[in-house]
């Protein structure tokens, strides 16, 4: 299985501007001098050489990830990242028909439905969508999002079959030859988590949740939802001091506990999401760097990897 995400950005879409891409090019540039750099290869050798947020961009979009292995397509989340990736299979596809869709929400808040408009696949005849998730709510907040105060164009005037099923987070489903399970968790207005689990791999997605003092119990439901997974998609919005003290109750949780719950749970790739929107490249680069380090401070013989989420990320399950 991979997980391949398409937004990462959590509560509104990040703005790039052209002064932070200025001050990107200043440092590029000074750290080509006197590099020699006259060939296709080495100019491309140097751009892997250099540090990930001058070379790339941790991203814009709100959260979309693309669960790849299962026998159709499945997403979680309709964020902005939604209409990368419906582009991406129009151009790749020739213009995609008679494809099925598995889209899983984490919950019904703007910044994980407001991409569902742009969608491609969703106006072209043929194809099928289908909406779950945990709240009665589902298909109402849709039409209402698309409703002709708030956009031009309805839900029913999109040309693909829509619906929407509820599940229930006390069973598992069997959806596109996927073990599905769900889970609610703490977040204002509810939220829910899924485990995918294919050919013996498994992978946790889990924004939007935050985790109090109970995390520390020993019996805590989240770390056996999470247990063994390959990968853990995880909300790390906020620092650790933030999300106890000053954002408390507001839904997110940190790096540092995602570290904690990871390891407890023996995930093997642990991966921070739904990024600080006022963050830029830097600020999340030395983020990454700081969780890290608290990994190994933490957890020396941990063999567990740390990723932060960006838009264009793939991870495989099948590590070495």
């Amino acid at each position: 299985m991979k997980a391949f995400f398409w937004g990462t950005r959590g509560s509104l879409p990040a703005s790039f501007l052209s002064g932070q891409i200025r001050l990107k090019l200043r440092h590029v540039l000074r750290l080509a001098q006197n590099q020699g750099l006259k060939t296709q290869e080495a100019i491309d050798s140097f751009i892997d050489r250099l540090p990930f947020p001058l070379q790339g961009t941790y991203g814009t979009n709100t959260s979309c990830v693309e669960i790849q292995g299962g026998d159709e397509t499945i997403i979680c989340d309709a964020g902005t990242g939604i209409r990368d990736f419906g582009q991406a299979l129009m151009k790749e596809s020739g213009g995609l028909s008679g494809h099925v869709f598995h889209l899983f929400l984490s919950h019904l808040h703007w910044d994980h439905i407001q991409g569902f408009p742009f969608f491609t696949p969703a106006y072209v005849p043929g194809n099928r969508i289908i909406v779950y998730g945990g709240h009665e709510e589902l298909k109402s907040v849709f039409e209402t999002q698309q409703s002709m105060l708030s956009f031009p164009v309805s839900l029913e005037s999109m040309a693909a079959d829509i619906t929407f099923q509820i599940l229930n987070p006390d069973r598992s489903y069997e959806i596109a030859g996927v073990d599905v399970r769900m889970m609610a968790q703490k977040h204002p207005g509810s939220s829910f988590g899924y485990r995918f689990t294919h050919a013996g791999k498994t992978i946790v997605y889990s924004t939007d949740s935050e985790h109090g003092n109970d995390c520390y119990d020993p019996d805590y439901p989240f770390t056996e939802f999470s247990r063994d997974a390959d990968i853990l998609i995880f909300d790390a919005q906020y620092h650790h001091g933030d999300a106890i003290y000053t954002k408390e109750n507001w839904g997110h949780s940190s790096n540092l506990i995602g570290v904690e719950l990871a390891v407890r749970a023996n995930v093997r790739q642990l991966v921070l999401f739904h990024n600080e929107h006022t963050a830029d490249d830097v600020a999340l680069e030395n983020y990454l760097q700081g969780t890290r380090q608290y990994l190994y401070h933490h957890s020396p013989d941990s063999r567990m990897d740390v990723h932060l989420a960006y838009d264009g990320l793939c991870l495989s399950t099948d590590l070495p």
